[in-house]
């Protein structure tokens, strides 16, 4: 803000430069819409230690293997959860794609919320 109380142009364009272009925007969007359930995010936070099936996973996060199942294709969707066959079980991970990278940044400063209960 300028001394008259007006708008700083150089304020403005520099916050405008920061945001994103509208493509990456929407997958911005898609991929912080994708941890607006809490499951997601405790998917997310489990998967960070290991690589799990949806029988663990549903009972790590206590739902039902259903709900769990709808969850991954969630996070499957924005290319954070990768799927592998191993025999008869589906073993799922974070991906090492950046939303995942992303996705994991999210939880990990939610982390810190737990270092300071």
């Amino acid at each position: 803000m300028n001394d008259q109380g007006g708008i700083e142009p150089g304020a403005v364009t520099a916050a405008k430069a920061e945001l994103l272009p509208a493509s990456l925007q929407k997958n911005a969007e898609k991929i912080l819409d994708s941890l607006c359930d809490p499951s997601r995010l405790r998917i997310v936070q489990a998967l960070r230690a290991t690589p799990l099936t949806v029988s663990e996973l549903s009972k790590v996060i206590a739902k039902t293997r259903a709900a769990t199942s709808q969850h991954l294709k969630v996070l499957r969707g924005v290319d954070a959860v990768t799927a592998e066959r191993h025999g008869q079980f589906v073993v799922y991970a974070l991906s090492e794609h950046v939303n995942a990278e992303i996705l994991e940044a999210v939880a990990n400063a939610f982390d810190q919320l737990r270092a300071t209960a």
